[in-house]
């Protein structure tokens, strides 16, 4: 087999996000759902963020919904492995959340978002290993010119892998917090469900990083939020999902925000016409739910020297070959759901 016909082999798993959740071996322990569901706190955490979800979605989805309690949301963990030279070898590549609307009126379940939150080793190696050493060496200059090339191909080789289609119809929203180093705009624009949009005139470190995984960035605030949401995605984000869908999104993923950057997302005031994300920012409510933020942050730098011992020095010569002839071509899974 030569370079240009190499194949990775993905598997995905799923495991189910609820009251009796553990984490898996293999997921990286900085995921906020990870965090949450270790120590003492962890069964009375899961239930408090569970309904702090549903409630959440029933507030955006009000019509026919008269005591807000219509829908509720179950949230699978998408694990995807990947096997690089066919041995049966496995790197724990990708996760992701997926959630499924379960409608107590109609007794049906209707298909929510796949994306949502998103956590990888090899961007914790970019991050916190490459990164921090370019910064090192290279103070005040702009990070490498191939930085994030790597891992957004690995990312777009999913998507067009026989795993992701036979599992998933649409391709993937990610849902994360705004930058706190850009300054963000209200615009006039708004939509039923995403809200008020925001727009900024520089984009962060993490929307290029985005940007080559093959996917754009939109900001919006729904109503009751106090501050822009960060979409990525590929393909037209208002129109290739339904506002359920929208809805199963902004619920799960605020309601994280919530928890960990309660200074942005739990504010006491609303985002205003002009909005600087701080974490620095007094005037805030705490959740009832135990979350330890300094672990996230220290445990950063631990998994991705992990990568970089368990995947990118074993790999590094066919992952830099591969990369090197992988052209990144349209997803098949938008062609699908087109």
């Amino acid at each position: 087999m030569n370079n240009k016909e190499k194949e990775f082999s993905c598997s995905i798993k799923r495991i189910r996000f609820d009251e009796n959740y553990h984490p898996a071996d293999s997921t990286r322990l900085t995921t906020n759902f990870a965090n949450l569901a270790r120590g003492e706190h962890r069964e009375e955490n899961l239930h408090k963020t569970l309904r702090m979800i549903n409630n959440r979605f029933n507030a955006l989805a009000h019509w026919d919904n008269p005591t807000a309690d219509r829908y509720s949301v179950d949230v699978d963990i998408v694990s995807v492995d990947m096997d690089i030279e066919g041995n049966g070898n496995t790197f724990p590549i990708i996760e992701m959340l997926q959630t499924t609307i379960i409608d107590h009126k109609d007794n049906t379940r209707i298909d929510g978002m796949i994306g949502n939150s998103f956590s990888s080793y090899v961007r914790d190696y970019d991050f916190s290993v490459v990164l921090l050493d370019h910064f090192d060496k290279n103070p005040k200059s702009p990070p490498p010119q191939d930085f994030g090339d790597l891992h957004g191909k690995l990312f777009q080789y999913l998507l067009n892998s026989e795993a992701y289609q036979a599992n998933f119809n649409k391709q993937p929203v990610i849902c994360l917090s705004v930058s706190t180093s850009k300054a963000y705009h209200r615009t006039a624009n708004q939509h039923s469900v995403l809200g008020v949009e925001y727009r900024q005139d520089e984009y962060s470190l993490t929307d290029d990083y985005f940007h080559k995984m093959g996917l754009t960035v939109r900001y919006f605030m729904p109503a009751g939020s106090v501050a822009p949401l960060a979409f990525y995605f590929a393909g037209d984000l208002l129109s290739d999902y339904t506002d359920l869908e929208l809805i199963s999104a902004i619920s799960t993923m605020e309601t994280f925000q919530k928890i960990y950057r309660p200074e942005i997302y739990n504010a006491n005031s609303t985002a205003a016409q002009v909005y600087q994300p701080s974490l620095k920012y007094q005037d805030y409510s705490l959740t009832q739910i135990v979350y330890d933020r300094a672990e996230r942050s220290q445990m950063a730098v631990t998994q991705g020297k992990f990568t970089e011992e368990q995947f990118i020095k074993p790999y590094g010569a066919i992952l830099e070959q591969w990369a090197a002839s992988y052209s990144v071509k349209e997803s098949a899974v938008k062609k699908r759901a087109a």
